[in-house]
């Protein structure tokens, strides 16, 4: 069984109209090229068609993949969302007690992380070690570069 994911509504279409684009264009496409390479003869000398069906398996991985988390997913009503606490879709301004320096992070969906965006997942580390934490409380997240702790300065949408 499949874990719950919880998106923002702009999250979830997203990955909605990826799974629709490689439904229909990309299955599409896959067998264009592979009717192109079959006739080009012999189908066991044909280095075409093999990466043609190499990538169609690829491309039904991700529809598999995509099919079940679109199935798995919730979307986020972002007006229940308590800010007194760090939860997913919090905009959260933390300061790194060591170096000094103040970021603010949104925490998405694993899906939806992109750090230069400011969004990070919940499940990466820091996420994980945010997440329930109230303004003012300090926060010590084990990272690949070892424990750095932060201080919640803010929690907001």
């Amino acid at each position: 069984m499949s874990e719950i994911s919880y998106y923002t509504k702009e999250g979830l279409q997203k990955l909605k109209d990826e799974l629709h684009e490689l439904k229909t264009k990309g299955r599409a496409d896959i067998s264009k090229q592979i009717a192109e390479a079959r006739d080009k003869g012999d189908l066991s000398e044909n280095a075409e068609y093999d990466a043609a069906k190499d990538a169609q398996g690829h491309l039904e991985a991700r529809i598999a993949m995509l099919e079940q988390t679109v199935g798995n997913a919730r979307e986020i009503d972002e007006s229940t969302i308590d800010t007194s606490k760090v939860s997913i879709l919090s905009k959260v301004k933390i300061k790194n007690l060591k170096m000094g320096a103040t970021v603010t992070y949104t925490l998405v969906a694993e899906e939806e992380a992109d750090i230069k965006a400011g969004k990070i997942s919940v499940k990466s580390p820091i996420g994980k070690g945010l997440l329930g934490k109230k303004p003012g409380e300090k926060a010590e997240i084990e990272t690949p570069g070892g424990v750095i702790t932060f201080e919640i300065l803010e929690i907001g949408m």
